[in-house]
């Protein structure tokens, strides 16, 4: 079944060494970016004035092959599911936010994949074949066209059907965990690495990613307010102009685990809701964020920040009196995979360096 926020989004049209990530650099952003641990910070965030977008200094993902793969893969997924996996030559890998497709690419076996999502953007990626259509929505002509040995995927993508009669024809579906947020990516990396009989190499990958999202968790607490008082107070808002939906991500959408992670205070925790809500002006304008985090294209469908604050509570915040909306590319800012580090180190530039954002 699909998760409620992904029921949301999916209605909107719109060796035993692990491989090294390769990325590109500034040829992504136009910038080349001084250290996180070198920038200035704001002398008071909270007073800072005018939106900003948040840039990634390092948007592709590549990488050399594992040295080690064992197939047949016999595995059990997260649905309790035997799956056994024999031919990793042609690869689908397709969720809501474009974690599982990164995934594949940070582990070193990008070069199979055959198609993707479209919330996977990554440079690398972006030539694909798409298997989504009017958005979110699986297309089963598309994806059997395209002859997959293996289909990785999770809850959050639909119709269900579809998923069914790709294991109907044979091909290996193996399905992991929905969840998205700050705690599980190792666990995500491990889930992909054990269907594709590259454990060793999952094993390293989620290593070092946990050791470079501590280390950038690390330079962020140098930046942001230590006073309690004085730490930035941010809500997610999603928003699709088009559909006329507007909601806030609060408790469990990986939202919260973002906010905190960037050393701020996720107000719609604080208040109480959990996943995703419609947003209730008295309830938001009570919430006073000074930072509004919003996905760019969900602030273009709006007509950007004049736009945004005619919806209706923006304009009452401090975050909306600011104009202090930072936004960042919709297959990045909640992709948690092997982008998180980065991720993390293009919006704390946005939310307390804004100068040195790229």
């Amino acid at each position: 079944m699909l998760s409620t926020v992904a029921v949301l989004l999916a209605i909107v049209v719109s060796g035993c060494s692990s491989p090294p990530l390769a990325t590109t650099k500034a040829a992504e952003t136009g910038a080349d970016l001084q250290p996180l641990s070198q920038v200035k910070p704001l002398s008071e965030p909270k007073n800072q004035v005018g939106p900003s977008t948040a840039r990634l200094a390092q948007a592709d993902i590549t990488g050399g092959k594992p040295a080690v793969q064992h197939l047949p893969a016999a595995i059990t997924d997260h649905q309790g599911t035997p799956v056994t996996v024999t031919d990793t030559s042609r690869i689908l890998a397709f969720d809501m936010s474009g974690t599982l497709a990164a995934t594949v690419f940070g582990l070193g076996l990008g070069g199979n994949v055959v198609g993707r999502d479209v919330s996977t953007g990554f440079p690398s990626a972006r030539d694909l074949p798409l298997v989504t259509v009017n958005g979110h929505r699986l297309n089963a002509e598309a994806i059997l066209a395209l002859r997959p040995t293996v289909v990785i995927t999770d809850t959050t993508l639909g119709p269900w059907d579809v998923v069914l009669q790709l294991r109907a024809s044979g091909v290996p579906v193996v399905v992991v965990d929905a969840k998205r947020s700050m705690d599980n990516v190792g666990d995500i990396v491990r889930q992909v690495a054990a269907a594709l009989g590259v454990p060793e190499a999952g094993e390293s990958l989620a290593t070092r990613l946990a050791a470079d999202v501590d280390a950038k968790k690390a330079e962020i607490a140098k930046l942001a307010p230590a006073d309690p008082a004085r730490k930035l107070r941010v809500v997610f808002l999603y928003m699709r102009g088009q559909a006329g939906v507007y909601h806030l991500f609060g408790k469990g959408s990986g939202a919260d685990s973002l906010i905190g992670a960037l050393g701020a205070v996720d107000v719609a925790t604080q208040a109480g809701i959990e996943g995703m809500r419609p947003v209730n002006p008295e309830a938001l304008a009570k919430a006073k964020p000074d930072v509004i985090l919003m996905m760019t294209k969900g602030l273009e469908s709006v007509g950007g920040i004049d736009g945004a604050l005619q919806v209706p509570g923006v304009a009452q915040t401090p975050a909306g009196q600011h104009r202090r909306v930072v936004d960042m590319a919709d297959s990045q800012i909640l992709s948690f995979g092997p982008l998180t580090a980065g991720v993390l180190d293009a919006l704390a530039r946005a939310l307390y360096a804004p100068d040195d954002a790229g």
